[in-house]
């Protein structure tokens, strides 16, 4: 059997390539989502109603076609089911057709350049909207699920970035195709919906990952907070990537857990803390940096634990006296995690590295004594911060 899973473009009919079009002409069925189905059945070809690889899988199991054709919106190597239906049908060595993309087709319409887009799909997503825009100069959004143009709107004047340019394309090659543009303050009630893409361009993008902020630059109160150079350090050895789900234990004013999610800008970050005041610290400096992606979890670290995803990188900061219980529980949901542990004491870190023993793990160990200046009069003064350890697992 011969199987072109094929890109229809946006509308399945007017941005349709001569080549996926003699696919289709070609094929003895026709199959797909009924949307797609829907511009071809003046062709008078047998069709199948179906999106899911496996339903699609048993279908052409079961007749006996000589060419199918599998019609998938867009393009096939965009955010599309044609990955995984295409390692479904190998056995078929299924040739795949591209088809013109909705990042493509919109930024056509409004004469701009795509090759510079960072894009991401919100599909069954609602998190790192904020610090993707905060992160790129235009990123383009799927939308999709309960994730609709209004919303992202909202998230980003909740984050305070209503100045933020965006274009909202809808339906995009249809009939009732609807295009606007504006600040994303102006959409924040917008009813719009259903098949739905944004672009959001911020020319004060961030164009580095900030490392080693300054303790100044966040909301501190009276919350005990891991400084500038323990958290570089700390945070560099957790070879945090951008998909990477991370926790941060006894989070503070969530210091570490700003840092981390600067990294993680596709992944997520829990930041667990029991300090009222210092969850509240939290919230606040996860809005001035910009970081939807930490997820915030109030309470004991041993209570909610079990309610984390699994992490790929974990940093504890402070423990309330259940170190092994964190350690643990996080090694039991990912043997091969990256772990992070600061101790102040003698005790704590005696503490840590018996439970790495234990555990069959080596422990790297390293202590730093920050030395700053300060002025008095016409001399310039040492002024010693406490010695912290760092205890890092050793990863193979």
């Amino acid at each position: 059997m011969k199987i072109y899973i094929v890109g229809t473009g946006m509308d399945g009919a007017k941005t349709l390539t001569r080549e996926a079009m003699e696919a289709i002409r070609k094929a003895d069925v026709l199959i797909g989502a009924e949307r797609m189905l829907e511009p071809f059945k003046s062709l008078g070809k047998p069709m199948f109603a179906e999106y899911r690889s496996d339903d699609i899988e048993r279908y052409l199991l079961d007749n006996s076609f000589i060419t199918a054709a599998i019609l998938m919106s867009g393009d096939c190597g965009f955010f599309s089911g044609a990955k995984t239906l295409s390692n479904k049908l190998a056995k078929y060595s299924p040739e795949v057709i591209c088809g013109i993309s909705s990042p493509v087709y919109l930024c056509s319409k409004l004469g701009k350049e795509w090759s510079d887009c960072f894009f991401v799909s919100l599909h069954g997503k609602k998190s790192n909207i904020v610090r993707n825009v905060r992160a790129h100069k235009k990123t383009f959004f799927l939308l999709g699920g309960d994730v609709s143009p209004a919303e992202v709107c909202r998230r980003l004047c909740e984050y305070r970035m209503g100045e933020i340019y965006v274009y909202i394309g809808k339906n995009l090659g249809y009939d009732n195709e609807l295009i606007l543009s504006g600040k994303a303050s102006e959409f924040t009630e917008n009813d719009t919906d259903g098949l739905c893409v944004m672009l959001c361009e911020n020319p004060d993008y961030e164009q580095f990952i900030p490392s080693g902020i300054d303790d100044e630059k966040f909301i501190r109160g009276n919350v005990p907070m891991t400084k500038s150079e323990i958290r570089t350090v700390a945070v560099a050895g957790l070879d945090i990537g951008t998909e990477s789900v991370c926790w941060d234990i006894g989070s503070g004013t969530g210091s570490v857990a700003i840092e981390m999610a600067l990294r993680c800008v596709n992944g997520m970050v829990c930041a667990v803390e029991k300090n009222l005041e210092a969850v509240s610290l939290i919230e606040k400096n996860k809005l001035k940096f910009g970081c939807d992606n930490i997820i915030v979890y109030s309470g004991d670290a041993t209570d909610v634990l079990n309610q984390l995803p699994v992490p790929d990188a974990v940093f504890v900061g402070g423990s309330g006296g259940q170190l092994s219980k964190i350690i643990e529980t996080a090694v039991a949901m990912n043997s091969n995690l990256r772990l992070t542990v600061t101790a102040v004491s003698m005790e704590t870190l005696f503490e840590c590295t018996s439970i790495l023993d234990v555990l069959g793990f080596e422990a790297e160990i390293t202590q730093i004594a920050v030395t700053h200046t300060r002025k008095v009069g016409r001399h310039t003064m040492l002024n010693a911060e406490n010695p912290i350890w760092i205890i890092k697992r050793k990863c193979p």
